[in-house]
């Protein structure tokens, strides 16, 4: 979803994600993966979801480079948390690490990756807490990473 909230905005997106979620398989990575040709002009039909051919492409692109890259490195999750940002180094929009990411993920074949979108995906996974104090989803994404185990 972060790929398509890209230039939009996010409750636009938001208020899609279950239409998101059927048209994507339940977002399992497999399943989009096996997407085709057909697929994308279905989804193209789908007043529901946002129609962007490059954005609906590049989602089951990304699903395929997913699966290379789980087989590579074990895990989604050992790649992005190697790239967690220092607390000093977050920012709006983007930090060095989200730069990197995604600049390491453009090498591997994903599309729509820019290190704007690459921090939001961060935010998203709770790798970056940027809530200010005092917000309440700041504690919630504290409590959640402390029983979290890092790969």
């Amino acid at each position: 979803m972060e790929g398509f909230q890209s230039g939009l905005a996010w409750i636009t997106i938001l208020r899609k994600r279950e239409n998101f979620r059927s048209a994507f398989h339940g977002f399992d990575i497999s399943k989009v993966a096996e997407m085709d040709a057909v697929d994308v002009e279905h989804l193209l039909q789908d007043a529901g979801i946002v129609r962007h051919r490059g954005k609906i492409e590049s989602t089951i692109n990304n699903a395929r480079q997913a699966q290379i890259l789980i087989a590579d490195q074990g895990s989604l999750s050992h790649c992005f948390w190697s790239y967690e940002p220092d607390t000093s180094n977050i920012a709006d929009t983007q930090t060095p690490e989200s730069t990197e990411m995604s600049k390491e993920l453009k090498r591997r074949g994903f599309t729509w990756v820019g290190p704007t979108t690459a921090y939001a995906f961060m935010q998203a996974i709770g790798l970056v807490n940027d809530h200010l104090e005092g917000c309440y989803a700041r504690e919630k994404v504290l409590a959640a990473r402390s029983v979290f185990a890092k790969p």
